[in-house]
């Protein structure tokens, strides 16, 4: 089991730890929903350094990325980054990830899922035929994600770099908290705003920027360390995917309603897969609902008709800290999928109603 380099201080905080994808990370510190209540109204720190990095660089970086992920990295200019997935030639989706244009056409940073680094990195080197230098620098990567409305606001007294006015998916790279070459970027996985900032993995830096970050959110009415327990419930509200759950090697970005990162206009893995399918229309989709009888969805709960009939399955369900209601993804046949639409969520054995909503959660 791996630790990030923020262990330390985890432990001092009283973390209630567990393991997730190798590493042992903080589930939560003062309890899920206060966590989540601070993102949204104030701000918060998770630590995500379990995430996998890997530099893509050469006369051919471009080429590859292209044909492995869905989206259209041409796109790019230095500075942007880009949301995509890699499709894994059978419909389904190898990972979600980020792309990073550091220097276009040439040098790129892509950010995967920390259950699937081993996955991914074996999935782009075997299609390496271009002669793209490939560097996987998730061991030497240290990432916080500082999220919320006031996360910007605090984090400006500790780097000269304009990160109040960056733009949502663009990213800089300078000193912070005087640490040097710093990647700061606003990507988010909450919709509350913020900053994700990646640097090198030593226990002096991350000693360093910790330190200032709370010192620094001490003297802007507080800022509060959040574990990965609250990051689902945010991003759920968002009706943002979590890789393993809403999406996987069986699900197709279609169905997932990711069509708005696959592109026909390049080649790419599964492209004939997919345009067949865009064409034909997809038989289930991912939605987004709301329980109308008391209940909780959980993961894999069955989604029926009014007659009790298996349509569906739930890939994730909580009770929402920020809305105070109950609220789930899942898939369901395209005739049960439209807005209002009258779902059962079958819990304990009893039918509970719920119905299909518009995402994110309001």
């Amino acid at each position: 089991m791996k630790n990030t380099p923020f262990h330390a201080q985890h432990i001092a905080l009283g973390a209630k730890m567990a393991p997730f994808a190798g590493y042992n990370m903080p589930i939560s510190y003062s309890g899920i929903n206060e966590e989540h209540q601070a993102v949204r109204t104030n701000a918060g720190v998770f630590d995500v350094s379990h995430m996998g990095e890997f530099i893509v660089k050469g006369e051919g970086a471009l080429d590859l990325i292209q044909r492995v992920t869905s989206n259209d990295a041409a796109k790019l200019v230095a500075g942007q980054a880009q949301y995509s997935c890699m499709p894994n030639g059978e419909g389904g989706i190898v990972d979600d990830l980020l792309i990073y244009c550091l220097e276009p056409g040439k040098t790129y940073m892509i950010v995967v899922n920390a259950a699937n680094i081993e996955k991914d990195w074996n999935w782009i080197v075997a299609r390496n035929t271009g002669g793209a230098t490939l560097q996987d620098i998730s061991d030497r990567t240290a990432l916080l994600a500082i999220q919320g409305p006031n996360a910007t606001k605090i984090l400006q007294t500790l780097t000269d770099v304009d990160i109040l006015n960056l733009k949502y998916y663009t990213f800089v790279k300078g000193t912070f908290a005087g640490v040097d070459n710093v990647l700061m970027s606003a990507t988010g996985y909450t919709g509350a705003g913020g900053l994700e900032i990646y640097f090198e993995a030593t226990e002096e830096n991350a000693r360093k920027i910790w330190d200032a970050i709370f010192a620094a959110g001490s003297a802007a009415s507080g800022i509060k360390p959040v574990g990965l327990g609250a990051r689902d419930t945010l991003r759920l509200e968002m009706g943002y995917c979590l890789y393993g759950n809403d999406i996987d090697d069986t699900t197709s970005p279609l169905e997932a309603g990711l069509g708005w990162i696959t592109k026909f206009t390049k080649d790419f893995t599964s492209r004939p897969f997919l345009e067949r399918q865009k064409a034909e229309g997809v038989k289930r989709k991912l939605v987004g609902f709301e329980m109308v009888d008391k209940g909780i969805p959980r993961h894999d709960y069955v989604i029926a008709d009014a007659a009790g009939n298996p349509i569906g399955r739930v890939t994730s369900g909580t009770q929402s800290p920020s809305l105070g209601k109950a609220i789930g993804l899942g898939y369901v046949d395209v005739a049960h999928a439209a807005l209002d639409s009258k779902i059962k969520i079958i819990v304990r054995d009893k039918l509970l109603e719920a119905k299909v909503v518009r995402v994110p959660f309001s």
